[in-house]
């Protein structure tokens, strides 16, 4: 509730705290006298100047300038009367709070009230008991310290708040890399099987039968590419879903695998170990793994042999997708982001990870994942 109240209203205590206290006589010892001008009792004027040196303060946030002029004509007041008030501290908070809160024409502000501090300095050594000229000078450097450090302060939130914004786009362009990783490994290796079971069923016209099953497959693909898309989304909005939608699905390496034989591209598939109970998020990233190799080898090795190799150890897994063709060279070359993604999936895991082709003139992805890390 403090926090949603007007700044005015919040900073209306401190007012009230050199008000108040500037009339018992037990503070009446305690103002700030410059110049040496004879202490002279308290009456009428005195309570305006006091309130001329406190209640300003309540808008020192709001309206500092403002705020300065009004206690600096106060402070000027009850020196050269001689009240030397309590309140008189209020100089150095509006000075403080100037440097912290002026946001325009700082300099012009200091300027002006630099030369004003002048005649004040003059009158109060004529009219004072011969105090030392240091006395003017040492206060002025005093205001003068205190308004570098409410400069520092203001300095120094600018720049915490510039490093707010940029961590924020920091991690907004993060959470936006990581979305786009996961639409592109989740609709391309569909998209893929798709436009392949398209092409092949346009030369089955002459065989109903396989014709039928190579749209069935597509359609199948279809809804899969569907599915997916759906609990992707779940994962972006926090607020939707269940937590079995939340949590990443890939469907199993044997499912996978068989939908790639599905499109049309021989697959040899080999799964040592069982997966830990507890992977973090190595599951995920080996399956976006061999799902991105497999993509890569229906684009571009459509029907040469592929072997897909997974092997689930207590602290790694280690997965290895060969597929032969020199035409898997292009997905090496290319400017996609999804072995760039992989690579960069695995080493954020802090595993190792490399893509290239192999001396007979096939390709190899191979990937090692720490089981455990971090998610």
């Amino acid at each position: 509730m403090w926090h949603r109240l007007d700044v005015t209203l919040q900073d209306l205590p401190l007012a009230l705290l050199l008000f108040f206290p500037s009339f018992m006589p037990m503070f009446f010892n305690y103002g700030t006298q410059l110049g040496g001008v004879p202490d002279r009792p308290f009456d009428a004027l005195a309570v305006v100047v006091v309130a001329l040196q406190s209640f300003p303060l309540a808008i020192r946030r709001r309206w500092p300038t403002l705020c300065l002029t009004l206690i600096a004509v106060g402070f000027a007041v009850d020196q050269i009367l001689g009240y030397h008030t309590f309140a008189g501290t209020g100089l150095a908070i509006a000075v403080l709070s100037s440097g912290v809160h002026l946001q325009r024409r700082r300099r012009l502000t200091t300027l002006l009230f630099s030369l004003a501090y002048v005649p004040l300095a003059v009158v109060l050594y004529r009219i004072g008991v011969g105090e030392p000229v240091s006395e003017f000078v040492t206060f002025y450097l005093a205001l003068a310290l205190v308004w570098c450090l409410g400069s520092w302060v203001r300095s120094t939130r600018i720049a915490e708040a510039e490093h707010r914004r940029r961590l924020a786009q920091d991690v907004l362009a993060a959470e936006r890399a990581r979305i786009a990783r996961e639409l592109h490994d989740v609709v391309t290796h569909h998209v893929t099987a798709m436009v392949v079971q398209t092409e092949a069923a346009r030369y089955l016209t002459a065989a109903p039968d396989r014709l039928d099953q190579a749209l069935a497959s597509v359609t199948d693909t279809g809804r899969r590419a569907t599915s997916d898309l759906r609990r992707l989304l779940d994962l972006i909005d926090p607020d939707h879903g269940t937590d079995e939608a939340r949590t990443p699905h890939t469907g199993g390496f044997t499912e996978l695998v068989e939908h790639t034989r599905g499109a049309g591209q021989p697959v040899e598939f080999t799964e040592e170990g069982s997966p830990a109970e507890s992977s973090g998020s190595a599951d995920l990233v080996a399956f976006r793994v061999v799902q991105e190799a497999l993509t890569n080898a229906l684009k571009y090795a459509h029907g040469t042999p592929t072997s897909v190799r997974v092997r689930h150890g207590r602290k790694e897994i280690t997965v290895r997708v060969e597929t032969g063709g020199p035409g898997m060279s292009v997905a090496s070359t290319g400017g996609g982001r999804g072995l760039i993604g992989l690579r960069e999936r695995v080493e954020v895991l802090g595993g190792d990870f490399s893509a290239g082709e192999r001396t007979d003139g096939g390709f190899a992805v191979e990937a090692r994942v720490p089981v455990g890390g971090r998610s």
